[in-house]
């Protein structure tokens, strides 16, 4: 009931003011805080010490984007570049994402505690999720094509529609989490047995 809130209000969000077509190379982001606020067709390369808060990315490139000590509350990413984006250096303060048809390969949620993020139909390749908290994030149709998983808590996440990913039980809280039966090789693929 929590996710499907909120997606929809996500959907519905009306936002005070847009800014788009900015390139940081020629302008800059002028305020330390934006409050639904979306940005559409924007580059960024550095949001360091900034606050988004419910706020939107549009079609926006934010590949290998320093945010160091920035706030993403309830932040909605849709059909945005993200790859390599270090989000274990934002603020764990109410931290929240929104991605949808994103591509965030190579992004990194190392020691990370996601909250009630959500990520639909993302391309997550080589993303590190190396002692992050998933329990209370929905991973939906997402392709996690060697995303790194070591001590990471995922109980309760459901998997049954995402995939590539590879999983060691013995070094991951997996506990409640849901897999399709066709998926357990995935759980079992350093035992090397063959299951049909």
């Amino acid at each position: 009931m929590r996710l499907m809130n909120f997606l929809v209000n996500k959907k519905e969000m009306n936002y005070s003011e847009t800014i788009s077509h900015l390139k940081e190379d020629t302008q800059k982001l002028n305020r330390e805080e934006y409050e639904n606020c979306e940005f559409i067709h924007c580059i960024f390369s550095d949001l360091s010490n900034l606050k988004f808060i419910n706020c939107a990315f549009k079609f926006c490139d934010l590949s290998n984007c320093k945010i160091y000590n920035s706030m993403f509350q309830d932040v909605n990413f849709s059909n945005c570049k993200l790859l390599g984006i270090n989000f274990s250096l934002a603020k764990d303060f109410a931290f929240a994402l929104f991605c949808k048809n994103c591509n965030l390969e190579y992004a990194s949620f190392d020691k990370k505690k996601l909250n009630k993020s959500v990520f639909e139909n993302c391309k997550m390749h080589h993303v590190n999720f190396t002692q992050a908290d998933l329990s209370k994030t929905s991973l939906l149709d997402c392709d996690l094509l060697e995303a790194h998983f070591s001590n990471t808590n995922m109980t309760g996440v459901d998997f049954t529609r995402s995939k590539n990913f590879l999983i060691d039980p013995e070094i991951n809280t997996i506990k409640k989490a849901k897999f399709l039966a066709q998926d357990l090789e995935k759980l079992l693929f350093k035992y090397e047995i063959i299951v049909k």
